[in-house]
């Protein structure tokens, strides 16, 4: 199992990618290594919309399970104290997963700009409930106290950076193999035709369903991570419309070449973001947006086919 999942090029150089971005990271200073973190964590919720998107689905509401899994953190540590790594992430599995499996059965109906919008509708929903309940912290929010590992309490921040990264390798091969399944080559399938599918015998409203799941419960571990790296969840920052719009943004921006795109696509828009702001503080959204019509009108089919175009210049020369 072990070798035919390290078979794969892709789950190869994405593991080599990730550890030299480990080896790398003990030598970062904090604001860079922050930067990361938060960028491995968007990756995350873009790697589920990137299933979506090749399966012909945009979603505009992926805030909702972003949210739910930074909150399932923060009130996990409010009500029971738990701190731990494992138990943190677990919670906002969990609740991500089951809320995106409930909703599902509507959501699988809807194709287009109704699948969109529904999706919208129902992240603007979590976002009324928050700001409007104070026990849910309103618009303040909670503050996320240090994660621990495993009863550890790590002095820095980089034993965090580190775990994160270690999800995302995980996070990169489940996806993989779920696209080299059956299941997963349903994915493009489903976008170009729809009929040819159910004349196979295949339920597209089921593979349409799990491909949703799977991208909720991506959406709501990246909160989490989101919520353990900075440390504060309060609505506007989790679950707001335009944290969606960025996760779209990051999609685009990446491409749908490859599971590794994602985070290259979040690292780079973290960055992009921070130089933005520090040069122009009140013109710094010019910026960003002008550097997505650039790649869209440049690179249509995102940052990673300059990463394409590389290997396949070496291999020419080689």
């Amino acid at each position: 199992m072990i070798r035919s999942t390290l078979s794969d090029n892709t789950i190869r150089w994405a593991i080599v990618g990730f550890l030299v971005l480990a080896a790398a990271g003990f030598l970062l200073p904090n604001w860079i290594l922050n930067n990361t973190m938060f960028g491995l964590a968007r990756g995350l919720a873009v790697l589920g919309l990137l299933l979506l998107w090749r399966t012909g689905l945009v979603s505009f509401g992926h805030a909702l399970y972003f949210g739910l899994g930074a909150y399932a953190v923060a009130l996990l540590e409010k009500y029971t104290g738990a701190t731990d790594l494992i138990l943190r992430l677990g919670a906002a599995l969990i609740v991500s997963s089951l809320v995106g499996f409930l909703l599902g059965f509507v959501l699988r109906h809807y194709r287009g700009i109704f699948f969109a919008m529904l999706s919208l509708a129902f992240s603007m929903v979590l976002y009324g409930i928050l700001i409007k309940s104070e026990a849910l912290g309103s618009t303040d929010g909670f503050s996320v106290s240090q994660t621990t590992i495993l009863g550890w309490q790590p002095q820095t921040k980089y034993p965090l950076f580190l775990a994160i990264i270690l999800i995302c390798i995980i996070a990169i091969t489940g996806v993989q193999l779920y696209l080299r399944s059956a299941l997963g080559h349903l994915t493009t399938s489903v976008r170009d035709n729809e009929i040819r599918v159910e004349y196979l015998g295949y339920s597209v409203a089921k593979a349409v369903h799990i491909k949703y799941v799977i991208s909720a419960a991506l959406a709501g571990v990246a909160g989490g991570v989101m919520a353990m790296a900075l440390g504060q969840v309060d609505p506007d920052s989790m679950v707001n419309w335009t944290v969606s719009g960025e996760l779209v943004f990051i999609t685009i921006m990446s491409g749908p070449g490859s599971v590794v795109a994602p985070f290259i696509g979040a690292i780079t828009f973290e960055f992009l973001r921070t130089f933005a702001f520090e040069l122009a503080p009140h013109a710094w959204q010019l910026i960003v947006g002008g550097t997505l019509l650039a790649i869209i009108f440049f690179l249509p089919e995102g940052l990673w086919s300059l990463v394409q175009r590389f290997w396949t210049k070496k291999g020419e020369v080689s």
